[in-house]
């Protein structure tokens, strides 16, 4: 059952996704309907896309909802739970498809940042971060991360939310293993911004730069 597409929606499942307590039913939900589409495409399944607007400010979000009892319960046997928020700990990923899950996580509660420091010239920095409301499901993330590729990353607490932050080398070193090549699946605006990115600190180095 394991593809890298099927890894990605896997991390998309854990950040964004939602598994009815009725035993059959998944929900995604997503402010980008090209990430609901790519979440579609990768489980393989066709179904009708719907929009909701939420808060104060009506912001739009786009989601679906299916019902699959086969992959409810394969859900079930990685490590998967209904009401996973704060509960989510290790999941049973195999190591072959780990990027293409933790790419999903990025692109689910993930984020990254980036800026040149006034303090150096031509100093520019990026970083990357993993955000849940599970302590334990980030302390796995972090050794997995640690064992398969030798980088290390912080875990802190800011705004009741654990964070799961890996700055500068440690970024781009864990950014260049998650976008492995051009064909991969992936939300498209947090894309080119990581490759923007990436693609200054490349041309410091050429530039002999520090960074």
């Amino acid at each position: 059952m394991w593809t890298a597409e099927f890894a990605y929606a896997v991390g998309l499942i854990a950040t964004d996704g939602c598994l009815s307590k009725d035993g059959r039913h998944l929900d995604f939900t997503s402010k980008d309907l090209d990430q609901v589409k790519n979440f579609l495409h990768a489980v393989g399944i066709t179904s009708k896309i719907g929009s909701k607007s939420s808060g104060y400010s009506q912001k739009r979000y786009y989601f679906v909802q299916f019902s699959n009892v086969k992959l409810y319960r394969f859900l079930l046997s990685i490590g998967l739970t209904s009401a996973k928020s704060k509960t989510i700990g290790e999941l049973k990923i195999p190591s072959r498809f780990f990027a293409d899950f933790l790419r999903g996580c990025l692109d689910g509660d993930g984020y990254t940042y980036s800026y040149f420091d006034p303090r150096w010239k031509s100093s520019f920095q990026l970083y990357t971060s993993f955000t849940s409301a599970s302590k334990k499901h980030l302390e796995w993330l972090s050794d997995q991360v640690e064992q398969l590729y030798r980088i290390k990353g912080k875990i802190r607490f800011r705004a009741n939310v654990f964070t799961l932050e890996y700055a500068k080398k440690s970024s781009v070193l864990l950014l260049n293993k998650l976008y492995y090549n051009a064909d991969i699946l992936c939300l498209g605006r947090k894309h080119s911004k990581i490759m923007n990115a990436l693609g200054i600190i490349s041309r410091q180095k050429a530039g002999m730069l520090k960074w």
